[in-house]
């Protein structure tokens, strides 16, 4: 028995990874119907859509390329090609080495679990630390993610309070918020030690030069923000060529990822500190891997390259469902950070047919992933590429044998082929096969599977009707069906049609203005809401400072409504720093913009403005002008004052995590609080 059959065995006699998997993907499914329910076009609209923007960009990878890099330059990033995993390797350790690193931070990136960045820089004597919770959990534990979404999908709370005790030395617990709190505090100081900060990147956008990093946790904005020197890996397919495609995309990622409107960090990095920046690393450095990615281009498997890497289809797979990332294993028990359908076709694709092609065969081709997918990548089709050794499938062929198959599977798949070519002769088998289970099964619905077909070692099937389906259709054409309970399919049609009304409702009837619908996008993301006038912009900071008994925090200068409210701080004895601070309970920014659509507000870099304020206190207070609330992300981030800024990063309420168990915990690296204070 060969690796990856012993690797999916053991995951099908595991009991703790079976109700995490189910867990993981019966909540994702459901979340990512949820939130594309709150849009105002079908789901199938915006697929289509993303798919045209994303094929402009493959087929004309070049230009775009040219165009990004050249942007990206222009602004003081320094960019790397590395043409595979060794140069990407050796390009990130030159610049370690140039500047003595003896520890760096990463926040959560399948290209560095691509290229084995971690290794690399173990092995040359710096210590890298994982961030982003999940995969500090199992970088603790010495395993590998086994989800492109949720790392440590595959642990209960139980194991991870064990995994803590032992290695952070606390008590046991399997209270998922102590939990997160001790991985917070723990963090917290090797923030402030990293020399390099090490990152992915989600878009990069071409005509701006915009590196687009996604994060919920608040580790990739102290990762980009907080080290004097940020290195970013991106594969060379991520771009996009707009600002408005990316407000697009910003749609679909989130809903497709998490069942989110938006993440709660997105940050839009433009360059490293500039003279008037408060903070920021001083380098940023990109590095562009390509690790087979060119070379897919005009295959049958280009199409792989679309994807935004959501997790959408390994959460709606059946098969993963069942095994686990774990699982996806090549012939040598190799790792591969890319399981599930996706994977089962990138992984042969980057890192060898022979070694991984057979990942390809852990698919119910049901076609659940096409359906889930937001680029609308038709995976079904690209697996039977890969099944049949990346050669192209002709559909006049009489019949095609995927490669690397047991004879008795080749025989049984050929007489199958056969069966159904001809019509009388599948009548007949059918017919028969109904007789001979109701025969040999008389008293159960289900008919097991010979081993031989390898589903046969944990599938059923349904017993075969003794009277096909065609035998019974005049019957039922004449007969009507009687009142039955809703399928799970028509509840959640209904529930979309329910959300997609009172969505709107909300803008149209009742004509909410922009402020209206943002405090209640804002407060549905736990963030709180007050409104005042300038006048009484003071006092009721100086209320909310109170409800805390805070005689101490930090903000921002330089800014004409956060310098009103210095004197009266002064005045009732609350000490003020405006650098960084790692005590302050409560930091005061002011937020440049917001959007009504998902209750985000701006912050950028700039005089005066520590992007730290918003980040390290456990409480933010944004102070906004009710007049920069605009309806869409794209009104905000196509502004000048946003691109303008070396970083810009839109916040959407506090940080937050749903690592342990899917069990959502607020405040994590970031503040457990958002407060905003709109000014009328």
């Amino acid at each position: 028995m060969n690796i990856f059959k012993k690797k999916v065995r053991s995951a099908l006699s595991n009991q703790i990874l079976q109700n995490a998997l189910d867990a993981n993907s019966e909540r994702r499914v459901v979340a990512r119907i949820e939130a594309f329910s709150s849009l105002a076009k079908p789901f199938e609209d915006y697929q289509k859509q993303a798919h045209e923007i994303r094929n402009d960009v493959i087929q004309n990878l070049e230009h775009y390329y040219q165009e990004f890099v050249q942007n990206v330059q222009a602004r003081g990033i320094t960019v790397h090609l590395a043409k595979g995993t060794s140069e990407a390797k050796e390009i990130a350790l030159k610049i370690a080495r140039e500047h003595n690193a003896k520890l760096a931070i990463k926040s959560k990136s399948m290209v560095s679990e691509e290229v084995n960045i971690n290794q690399a820089f173990e092995d040359a004597g710096i210590r890298v630390v994982e961030t982003d919770l999940g995969e500090f959990i199992i970088q603790l534990r010495g395993e590998h993610p086994s989800h492109i979404i949720t790392p440590a999908v595959h642990l209960k709370r139980e194991q991870v309070g064990e995994t803590f005790q032992k290695y952070l030395h606390i008590p046991y617990t399997n209270d998922v918020n102590l939990l997160t709190q001790a991985a917070r505090k723990t963090l917290r100081e090797i923030f402030f030690e990293a020399d390099i900060g090490i990152s992915g990147v989600n878009f990069g956008v071409a005509e701006s030069g915009t590196l687009c990093i996604l994060t919920n946790e608040g580790n990739g904005y102290m990762v980009t923000t907080m080290p004097s020197v940020h290195i970013a890996l991106m594969g060379i397919e991520r771009i996009l060529p707009t600002l408005s495609d990316l407000a697009f995309m910003l749609k679909l990622l989130p809903r497709s990822a998490t069942g989110q409107k938006i993440t709660v960090y997105t940050h839009l990095i433009h360059a490293p500190k500039q003279a008037k920046d408060a903070d920021g690393p001083k380098e940023r450095h990109l590095i562009i891997v390509d690790h087979g990615r060119l070379s897919l281009k005009n295959t049958p498997l280009q199409d792989a390259l679309l994807c935004i890497r959501c997790g959408a289809c390994i959460n709606a797979c059946p098969v993963f469902r069942e095994i686990g990332g774990h699982s996806y294993t090549g012939n040598k028990g190799q790792y591969t950070p890319y399981p599930g359908p996706i994977g089962s076709i990138i992984s042969p694709a980057l890192f060898g047919e022979n070694e991984f092609g057979h990942l390809a065969q852990a698919s119910t081709l049901c076609g659940a992933c096409k359906e889930a997918c937001p680029v609308d990548i038709d995976l079904p089709n690209l697996l039977l590429h890969v099944r049949a050794g990346g050669k192209e499938i002709q559909t006049h062929n009489r019949f095609y044998s995927p490669r690397g198959l047991p004879k008795s599977i080749d025989v049984s798949l050929r007489l199958f082929t056969i069966v159904m070519q001809h019509p009388k002769l599948l009548h007949f088998v059918q017919k028969t096969s109904g007789v001979l289970t109701q025969i040999l099964y008389p008293n159960t619905k289900w008919v097991p599977m010979p081993s031989f077909t390898g589903w046969g070692y944990s599938k059923d099937i349904p017993k075969p009707a003794i009277k096909p389906f065609r035998e019974r259709w005049e019957n039922l054409k004449q007969s009507k069906l009687s009142p039955s309970k809703p399928s799970e399919f028509s509840k959640q049609e209904q529930r979309k049609t329910k959300m997609q009304t009172t969505l709107a409702q909300s803008f149209n009837k009742n004509k909410q203005s922009p402020v209206e619908v943002f405090q209640h996008e804002l407060t549905e993301l736990d963030g709180k809401f007050y409104n005042c006038t300038r006048e009484t912009l003071p006092q009721t900071i100086i209320s909310i400072i109170s409800s805390y008994q805070v005689k101490h925090l930090c903000a921002w200068n330089k800014d004409p409504l956060i310098d009103d409210l210095l004197p009266t701080l002064r005045e009732n004895n609350i000490q003020v720093n405006f650098g960084i601070d790692k005590t302050a309970k409560i930091g005061i920014t002011r937020a440049i913009a917001a959007i009504a659509e998902t209750g985000s507000i701006l912050v950028t870099s700039g005089d005066g403005k520590n992007l730290t304020t918003s980040l390290l206190p456990d409480i933010h207070i944004a102070v906004l002008s009710c007049s920069d609330i605009y309806p869409r992300v794209e009104d905000v981030i196509t502004q000048k004052d946003t691109t303008n800024a070396s970083a810009a990063v839109l916040i959407s309420g506090p940080s937050r995590t749903a690592d342990i168990e899917m069990t959502l915990t607020i405040g994590v690296h970031g503040p457990q609080e958002v407060i905003v204070v709109c000014v009328q």
